[in-house]
């Protein structure tokens, strides 16, 4: 599998993301991490992996291309909140989630996960809006934020979302040293 390292992240998120990445994210991805999507201990519950799942797909679908599932961001997210976040930014997140998945169940009855893709986009849609109470302040921006990172840094991000150049440039084997007086290296 291919893997790209916590800092190459932190350089291209700003680009992926735009200049305003939310702080909890961008704390996690200048710490030191092993490389992957596993978490060193399991953090979510079968429900709540259910929950990030469901978030993920619906900010990132399956379309003539992969969506998020397929790509590991469910995974990204329990690795990234298990092993990156600091409690309190972890707390806070988890509050969002949570908030999300109890204003399923109250105004439809069953849980996030168990709603129609209508459904789901009706309540992320009242998230994006801050228009669910108790909602912490950017929940929403960070879940997508979190969501878009997981989806583009997994080797179906790369590959198959966007065009995979692992050398951009083209191969010109008569390239005139003499007029760089260097060597290019990556």
């Amino acid at each position: 599998m291919w893997f790209l390292d916590r800092r190459g992240l932190l350089t291209g998120a700003a680009a992926l993301l735009g200049a305003d990445i939310v702080a909890p994210l961008a704390r996690a991805l200048a710490a030191e991490a092993t490389p992957g999507f596993t978490p060193s201990r399991a953090f979510f519950s079968a429900e709540q992996r259910s929950l990030a799942a469901a978030v993920s797909e619906r900010i990132v679908p399956t379309t003539d291309t992969p969506g998020a599932i397929v790509a590991g961001v469910p995974a990204f997210m329990e690795m990234m909140l298990a092993d990156s976040y600091e409690p309190t930014d972890r707390n806070e997140f988890m509050q969002g989630l949570g908030v999300t998945d109890g204003y399923a169940r109250v105004h439809y009855g069953k849980p996030f996960a168990a709603l129609t893709a209508q459904q789901q986009d009706a309540v992320l849609t009242l998230a994006m809006d801050n228009k669910i109470s108790g909602l912490p302040a950017n929940f929403f921006q960070h879940l997508r934020q979190l969501v878009v990172l997981g989806y583009y840094s997994s080797e179906v991000g790369c590959k198959q979302e966007r065009v995979y150049l692992p050398v951009p440039g083209r191969y010109d084997g008569k390239y005139p040293f003499a007029d760089v007086r260097r060597v290019f290296s990556s």
